[in-house]
């Protein structure tokens, strides 16, 4: 897989392309990320890039000649175009996992925005508008960081296999709450659970714990979730647990 990111700030992607999990795929060639200044696409002579918006508005845009002239000529017939804004669907992580194992496609171009947005036009140039939360940064640099690596963690190899499937959303639940040495700090004891060596129970246990953190800190992601019977039986037991421990 390539992924190509358009940015007027690509020292920004240093420290994210030379550390970790990314650098490692990239050593492995299981990843190639460029980084690109669309800068240099610019006709402009003193390599201008943005200008003030017809009708009048506060602020700059991006204009729409150098963004549109750098997908010309790295898009192929294998790329999708994405642009970064906050009027894009929402980045999830069935998403991440869509773009990682896509049939279709095997180069991505993200398109980091700045200043008040982009030349309206560009919508002519796009596959699609993705967004990372319903918030405002500086730039599209660090949305790109976070889509590229929800997407590389996922390439086969790239991380365990078991690692990837028990994290969070992957299955539409909150991870379980995890515990590691010493069985005891400052009076706080790992659940005597898993201790056991149980594997059956243990299963269990986590799943219902994993339930039992979606409930109290994501509800929203058990609206329309289509609970298995073991699922049913795990909430029935929270409920009442917390129940007992309401009223005493």
């Amino acid at each position: 897989m390539k992924i190509t990111i358009l940015s007027l700030f690509p020292e920004m992607f240093e420290g994210f392309l030379n550390t970790s999990i990314i650098a490692r795929a990239i050593k492995k060639e299981q990843v190639s990320v460029e980084v690109i200044n669309f800068r240099d696409y610019t006709l402009n002579k003193h390599r201008k890039v943005d200008d003030y918006p017809y009708g009048g508005a506060p602020g700059l845009i991006l204009m729409v000649q150098p963004i549109a002239d750098a997908i010309k000529a790295l898009k192929t017939e294998r790329s999708r175009v994405i642009l970064i804004t906050p009027e894009g669907k929402p980045f999830v992580q069935e998403t991440a996992r869509e773009m990682a194992f896509s049939e279709e496609y095997d180069h991505y171009i993200l398109i980091c925005g700045h200043y008040e947005g982009f030349d309206g036009r560009i919508d002519h140039y796009i596959d699609e508008k993705i967004c990372i939360g319903d918030y405002i940064l500086t730039g599209g640099e660090i949305p790109a960081m976070a889509i590229t690596d929800a997407i590389v963690r996922l390439l086969p190899g790239v991380i365990r296999k078991s690692s990837s499937n028990d994290e969070s959303f992957e299955d539409g639940l909150l991870e379980c709450p995890q515990y590691t040495m010493p069985e005891v700090y400052d009076g706080y004891k790992v659940p005597e659970i898993l201790l056991s060596g149980h594997h059956a129970k243990i299963r269990r246990w986590r799943l219902k714990e994993s339930l039992r953190r979606t409930k109290n800190l994501r509800p929203d992601l058990l609206q329309n979730r289509r609970m298995r019977d073991e699922e049913i039986q795990l909430m029935d037991e929270i409920l009442i647990e917390e129940s007992k421990e309401k009223d005493p």
